[in-house]
């Protein structure tokens, strides 16, 4: 499908062809439905230059990334003058990839992003359920007369998939109107990932799109983000959430919401970098 063009900047170690890759990696440069402190349509092209600051050896999971085949595909061009548009761009973006049954790992850009990636594993799993770790429930009818915003991703992605198909994990904002809303529809753990092992062994054998919101993190360790959430996650317990996913049969993710230029020290892009690692190392099987 892609030939790689030797010019383009790679994330660290996703330096495999298309067709020898298991998973392909891609970048959704799209922050215009982000409502506090926009940037985050920067994340995947500073991510793949801070990249090289890291090892492809994982010490936590005795693995490396030259064991595994990814395939980065740079970034699509998306419209920013038109969210629906650009939703269906990234659908349009990652069906193919999953038509040739390769994993897609998408970096955002805003949380909207996740929505046309689902759109598309919806239509290949349509058993589909997802795991999603965030600071903010993002189960909103409508934020700002928006139906299509970081604030309703989740309301629109249970559009979807329906009852009993969404898991939340570390959720400490949202409107009354949220919570009570998903009582009745998603399972919700506020404030930490309490749970979540008995919930990933519930999944297995069940098609799961993982999406992550790095703003999970506390802001004393993830200040770069649009909307910081005091009251959040280490990245060792983040960390910990990512390598209790092994095991799934994961048929897509995502990692979210990283604004660099709101942690000039470049910590927030080395933790967000650093867990994109850990992802790909837990969810792309080793090439054979």
């Amino acid at each position: 499908m892609w030939k790689r063009n030797k010019n383009i900047e790679t994330f660290l170690g996703c330096d495999s062809e298309y067709d020898e890759a298991k998973a392909v990696l891609f970048g959704a440069p799209f922050d215009s439905t982000t409502s506090f402190r926009p940037g985050t349509r920067f994340a995947s092209k500073v991510m793949r230059s801070e990249s090289f600051g890291l090892e492809t050896y994982s010490p936590y999971q005795d693995r490396d990334l030259s064991e595994i085949a990814v395939f980065d595909g740079g970034d699509p061009e998306l419209c920013f003058g038109d969210t629906q548009k650009a939703l269906e761009q990234i659908k349009a973006f990652v069906d193919p990839i999953l038509r040739d049954k390769k994993l897609p790992v998408m970096v955002g850009g805003e949380h909207l992003v996740t929505l046309g990636a689902v759109r598309a594993a919806v239509r290949h799993h349509p058993e589909l359920h997802i795991l999603h770790f965030d600071a903010h429930a993002d189960l909103r009818e409508e934020y700002l007369s928006a139906t299509l915003s970081h604030a309703t991703v989740l309301r629109r992605v249970w559009d979807f998939v329906g009852d009993g198909r969404i898991f939340q994990f570390g959720i400490r904002s949202g409107d009354r109107s949220e919570f009570l809303w998903g009582r009745d529809h998603v399972t919700t753990r506020k404030f930490d990932f309490e749970g979540l092992e008995e919930i990933v062994r519930s999944l297995m054998g069940k098609p799961v799109y993982v999406t992550i919101d790095l703003d999970v993190l506390d802001p004393s360790v993830f200040p770069g983000t649009g909307t910081p959430e005091p009251g959040g996650v280490s990245f060792l317990e983040l960390l910990r959430a990512v390598l209790s996913l092994k095991g799934l049969d994961i048929v897509g993710c995502d990692i979210c919401e990283l604004s660099p230029v709101y942690d000039q020290s470049g910590v927030s892009t080395a933790a967000a970098c650093k867990i994109l690692r850990e992802l790909l190392l837990t969810v792309v099987p080793a090439s054979e």
